[in-house]
């Protein structure tokens, strides 16, 4: 028998899944780590704590399931997205990793904006100019740390420093590639031009290849950290939100998926870019060859839970239910760190809009888990003013929740379609790639196969209704407080 393993390099922590050459998961073990926020707008994680979490998640599912090391076919990865890694020629990261969430570089997304066309920037990498992206934060780097950049060889992706440590290559796929603002979508490789214009340096890009790409085998060193056998073929893989999209079964045109995690977003595989005449949404490139993700993202969404819970303390989804739909007035604008789709506002802050004596715990809570479906329904009208979506299928931690599932197919108006494998899904997008890569597995149809809907949440008509009218409420609460945090 021969297996498939693949990391999920998460915000929070990576996760471990064992997978057989049937696509059957065996087993799972996650290692945490944290986010350190040193100012606000600044979200940053130690890449080593990434690699500590990489070779004990790997000791243990290998320990626990008693398989070989050399019956492993492939290591593969899922990683957090539009991050930045700097390594010396040694590999070795030089300071803290900028992660995703990080909002700081917004004078350089300002910078980049005036140097090349903002319209330019999104007709070819699909993305508009933003401090979410890696060219503004590796932009921050040269301008305030210098020396430190005049020491950086290779500037890479939260799962492209893994497999360094792993291989000692230096790649990239092209899903993580796009999440830059510097790669072309059509040709599928870095904007030289455009990498020029705003002053950066193309040779410490790393290189792009699809993500089913052997780009290595594990190293001797690797191989005594992680407890894998040396030599094992290693496959890249893919970002977070291009593994979800497999795992979610999304391969065909058109089929549609909402991920709750830490953020949450909204994505369909299309055969072509989606441009957006309001650059509201903005698209990646699929795991598979000649497809593409249009998706509408936001920052916060089990982070905002998470928020909630370390600020009150935890409450369980029954309490939460108790709770009519719209709280009772009380609204819960989710904006902890900045906001992506469909505001593009890294100064959005987040409230609770409306609060009374008469409110507890439970009803903020079911205002955070409304507040972020508020968002989604937005992200979901811009995307279906271009793409009719009829149904979601829901993965991530969010849809392990007794109450989330139900709110959010009110709110979004859509059939939720419940898979066997939520949590999993993003490994198993990751796992399907590295099978693919070392022929395990036939082709990527796998992924549709093993994407199976056990149940379907229909929305209530009248609920429908009611959260569309509340949803305005929620669109004027936030332009309202907009122009405050802008003051």
């Amino acid at each position: 028998m021969a297996y498939i393993l693949a990391h999920d390099l998460g915000t929070s922590a990576n996760k471990a899944s064992l997978f057989d050459e049937s696509g059957a998961l065996l087993a799972t073990h996650s290692e945490g780590y944290a986010v350190h926020y040193p100012q606000p707008g600044w979200a940053e994680q130690d890449p080593q704590d990434w690699w500590q979490a990489i070779s004990r998640a790997t000791r243990a599912i290998l320990a626990r399931t008693g398989i070989s090391p050399r019956d492993v076919a492939a290591v593969t990865f899922s990683g957090q997205m539009m991050g930045v890694v700097s390594l010396d020629d040694s590999l070795r990261p030089l300071r803290p990793a900028i992660i995703w969430a990080d909002q700081r570089a917004v004078e350089e997304a300002a910078y980049i904006a005036e140097r090349c066309s903002a319209d330019q920037v999104y007709r070819r990498t699909g993305h508009r100019i933003s401090p979410a992206y890696t060219a503004a934060k590796m932009l921050w780097l040269k301008r305030h740390q210098p020396d430190l950049y005049a020491q950086t060889r290779h500037l890479v992706m939260a799962k492209d420093y893994v497999v360094a440590q792993l291989t000692g290559q230096v790649v990239t796929d092209y899903s993580d590639a796009s999440g830059s603002n510097l790669f072309d979508l059509q040709s599928h490789e870095w904007c030289e031009d455009l990498v020029e214009l705003v002053g950066l340096d193309v040779a410490r890009l790393p290189r792009p290849v699809p993500a089913s790409t052997v780009v290595g085998e594990v190293t001797r060193a690797a191989a005594e950290a992680t407890g894998l056998a040396a030599g094992t073929p290693v496959v890249i893989g893919g970002g977070d939100g291009a593994c979800a999209t497999v795992g979610a079964g999304s391969v065909s045109e058109g089929e549609a998926y909402c991920v709750i995690g830490t953020s949450a977003w909204i994505a369909f595989t299309s055969s072509q870019p989606l441009l957006d005449p309001n650059q509201r949404t903005f698209t990646f490139a699929h795991l598979l060859p000649g497809r593409y993700i249009p998706m509408g993202t936001m920052q916060s969404a089990g982070g905002a839970r998470a928020w909630l819970a370390r600020a009150l303390g935890e409450i369980d989804d029954e309490a939460i239910a108790q709770v009519e739909p719209g709280c009772r007035g009380l609204l819960f604008l989710p904006y902890l760190i900045g906001e992506r789709s469909p505001w593009w506002n890294p100064k959005a802050r987040a409230a609770f809009v409306g609060l009374t004596m008469n409110h507890g715990p439970a009803e903020m809570y079911r205002a955070v888990l409304e507040g972020v479906a508020f968002n989604l329904r937005l992200i979901l009208d811009a995307l279906s003013s271009h793409q009719p979506i009829r149904a979601l299928r829901l993965i991530g931690g969010g849809a392990r929740s007794a109450i989330w599932p139900r709110i959010l197919a009110d709110v979004l108006g859509r059939p939720l379609e419940m898979l066997e494998m939520t949590a999993e899904a993003t490994s198993w997008g990751a796992a399907v790639a590295g099978g693919v890569g070392v022929g395990l597995y036939a082709d990527w149809r796998i992924a549709k196969d093993h994407a199976r809907v056990i149940a379907v949440i229909e929305p209530d008509a009248q609920r429908v209704a009611e959260y569309a009218a509340r949803c305005q409420v929620f669109v004027r609460a936030y332009r309202a407080l907009a122009e405050l945090d802008e003051s």
